[in-house]
């Protein structure tokens, strides 16, 4: 039987590429080579090994992103670990949970939470915790340093893991979503295709590797096409716009996009050499993609993907990137609507995930019996197959028992040119069940709120229309930039306690 572990793909296209760059930081002071690659992740693999990684074995890893970091993503995959990235604002209580219920047998930290990370380590019984910084300094690179560049791959099956990757657990606790190694290749081969990425492609990488955007969609098409990756240890506007001319590809999330727009050197010229321009992990705002296009002759390409499933839809290469919408289902993956009231989208093909960790019960509930995964977000399809998300299931808003949906009104309030973004929630009503209200920031000084709710009265039934407007100075967002309503809901619980 042949070893379906990714890495043996990547080997492939690595010993292809030889000293050709793979990953060049952005500030011109390191340069790997795709040999390089080759021989750190092998070294990687083989400290990983010392430390007793046996294929299967979680490792469990939060600090800041680095081009060692990649080394060690690698050579877990390498070794036939499974990597488990978390996010690096996660605090102690919050990792505590994680690594009870992930059971690794490593722990990798930042060195200015060794000795936090260790208590946590005792606590579970867990033996082995080295650390590396955003430099690629720490315990594990000088332990890979010492270590044999020749390394045999761990022979893995397709259904084998790869990944433990958690939900942000906005509605209970956080949940191990088991991404395995046939998962990653359906999904990065596919996207490598329509994307067109080849070794030709110069990709500017900003986006954080705790995240399935920045670590699977960005590295794995890299890494599968050869291509040569532009490194931001984080996004710097001014020096991503410097870096632009000379690269072809750009990932990002919709700050990324707006960020740019705000910024009076970013233009045409600038971007004269891009051919590709991606977004997800957050809606865009269809005013973002035409402003976008107007300043740069670009028009983004967005897509749609959960942790569970990689992607899953994505707006053509050739044809018409509609504003608004999230594209079509890639190839063999099969999308359908179902529901009665919200409108589900129900998703199955080989990169849906293989279930919850330790969770069969929880796995159970969320696929159909005929094994689609129920993603929980509401969407609509239309004759040609184009597929819009409308909003999440759990952020659906019954008011006086009729069903709204929340991006309906955002879309109406963000046309006002004195919005810069909306969020529109439900609070807990004493006659409506739910009051609908919408939380703004404002680009312009806006008017009364009671004039602006009249403006809505005239585009919105009387239902829909929000019963207060609350402006604030920014949308709370987690670190991939969606906007935590769940937040918005705590913190204006109490809004109609008293009045209506």
């Amino acid at each position: 039987m042949s070893n379906h572990n990714l890495f043996c793909d990547f080997e492939a296209s690595f010993r292809a590429a030889g000293d050709r760059t793979a990953i060049a930081s952005a500030d011109g002071n390191q340069r790997l080579s795709y040999h390089d690659l080759l021989s750190g992740a092998a070294r990687y693999a083989n400290a990983l090994a010392a430390l007793g990684v046996q294929p299967g074995d979680r490792v469990t890893v939060q600090i800041e992103k680095s081009i060692a970091n990649v080394l060690l993503y690698l050579g877990v995959m390498k070794a036939g670990g499974v990597y488990q990235p978390l996010n690096t604002a996660y605090t102690e209580s919050e990792v505590d949970y994680f690594i009870g219920d992930a059971e690794p047998k490593l722990i990798v930290c930042d060195p200015a939470r060794q000795q936090s990370m260790r208590k946590l380590a005792d606590r579970h019984k867990i033996f082995a915790v080295v650390n590396l910084d955003a430099r690629g300094e720490g315990s594990l690179s000088a332990m890979a340093a010492q270590m044999d560049d020749r390394h045999d791959t761990a022979d893995c099956g397709s259904d084998d893991l790869a990944g433990l990757l958690y939900t942000s657990g906005t509605t209970g606790r956080s949940k191990g979503a088991m991404i395995t190694h046939g998962n990653l290749r359906s999904n990065a081969a596919t996207l490598v295709r329509l994307w067109r990425i080849t070794n030709a492609d110069r990709l500017l990488h900003a986006l954080p590797i705790f995240h399935v955007h920045g670590l699977y969609v960005a590295l794995n098409t890299a890494f599968l096409a050869a291509a040569e990756l532009v490194w931001f240890n984080q996004l710097d506007v001014p020096v991503l716009i410097k870096a632009m001319p000379q690269a072809t590809l750009m990932m990002g999330v919709p700050t990324f996009y707006t960020r740019l727009l705000a910024a009076r050197e970013f233009t045409a010229e600038t971007a004269r050499n891009m051919r590709l321009f991606i977004s997800g992990s957050a809606p865009l705002l269809a005013e973002t993609h035409r402003d976008f296009e107007a300043r740069t002759g670009h028009a983004i390409l967005e897509r749609y993907g959960m942790t569970e499933t990689g992607m899953i839809t994505s707006n053509p290469y050739d044809g018409a990137r509609v504003p608004g919408t999230v594209g079509f289902a890639l190839p063999d993956v099969s999308v359908r609507i179902r529901g009665n009231g919200p409108d589900v989208i129900e998703v199955r093909g080989p990169n849906v995930f293989k279930g919850y960790w330790r969770m069969p019960d929880k796995t159970k509930e969320e696929f159909t019996d005929d094994g689609y995964f129920i993603t929980g977000d509401i969407g609509t399809i239309d004759a040609e197959g184009r597929i819009s998300i409308v909003g999440r299931a759990k952020d659906l808003i019954i008011t006086g028992g009729f069903n709204v949906y929340p991006k309906e009104i955002e879309d109406v309030l963000d046309a006002f040119p004195e919005i810069g973004e909306s969020a529109v929630i439900g609070i807990p009503h004493p006659d409506f069940g739910e009051g609908v209200v919408a939380v703004v920031t404002a680009r312009a000084p806006l008017p009364p709120e009671r004039e602006l709710i009249a403006c809505l009265s005239e585009k919105l039934a009387k239902f829909k229309v929000p019963k207060r407007i609350i402006t604030v100075d920014e949308l709370p967002r987690n670190a991939m930039g969606k906007v935590q309503k769940a937040e918005l809901r705590k913190r204006h619980a109490n809004l109609f306690q008293k009045s209506d």
